[in-house]
C-alpha cells in the first residue's frame, strides 16, 4: 500500500506543472472521474463510490464549483436531490491529466528491464481482483 500511495503521490507531483488549470487534490480528481463516468450522479451515490461521507463529498463539490469544474443542479423529479455535472474545463482537465499520466508512466515503464515490465503486467489482474474482493466486502 505504501508503494502504491507513493506512486500516486509522485505521479501527481510530476504532473502538476504540465496539466493546465488549478492544482487539484487527489480526492477532487477522483470525484471528477466519478462524475465523468456517471453524469448527473448525486452526492450520496458519489460518496458511496468514493467511500466518503456525503458531507465530505459536498465539501469537495463546493470546492470544485468554486474552481469552475462542477455544476450542481436540482434533480427534476426531487428538489431535495442534487445532480452533478462536469464543466468543459473539467473535461479538458481530465483529458490532459490522462494524456500526461499515460506519457509519464509509459516513459517509466519503458526504462524498466523486460522482466520487470512483464511482472507488472502479470500483477495487474491480481490487484484488480483484490480491489473487487475488498469492495465486495464493503458492499455487504
Amino acid at each position: 500500500m505504501a508503494t502504491m500511495a507513493g506512486l500516486r503521490r509522485l505521479v501527481r507531483r510530476k504532473l502538476r506543472p504540465v496539466v493546465p488549470g488549478p492544482q487539484l487534490r487527489g480526492a477532487q480528481v477522483e470525484l471528477l472521474q466519478i462524475i465523468e463516468s456517471q453524469p448527473g450522479i448525486g452526492i450520496a451515490p458519489a460518496g458511496r463510490a468514493l467511500h466518503l461521507a456525503a458531507s465530505s463529498v459536498s465539501t469537495l463539490v463546493n470546492q470544485l464549483m468554486d474552481l469552475g469544474m462542477v455544476v450542481r443542479e436540482t434533480a427534476p423529479g426531487d428538489r431535495r436531490v442534487a445532480q452533478l455535472w462536469l464543466t468543459e474545463a473539467a473535461r479538458h482537465r481530465l483529458r490532459a491529466w490522462r494524456q500526461a499520466r499515460a506519457e509519464l508512466i509509459a516513459s517509466g515503464v519503458a526504462g524498466l528491464p523486460a522482466a520487470e515490465r512483464q511482472a507488472l503486467v502479470r500483477g495487474l489482474p491480481a490487484l484488480r481482483a483484490l480491489l473487487a474482493a475488498l469492495d465486495a466486502t464493503e458492499q455487504r
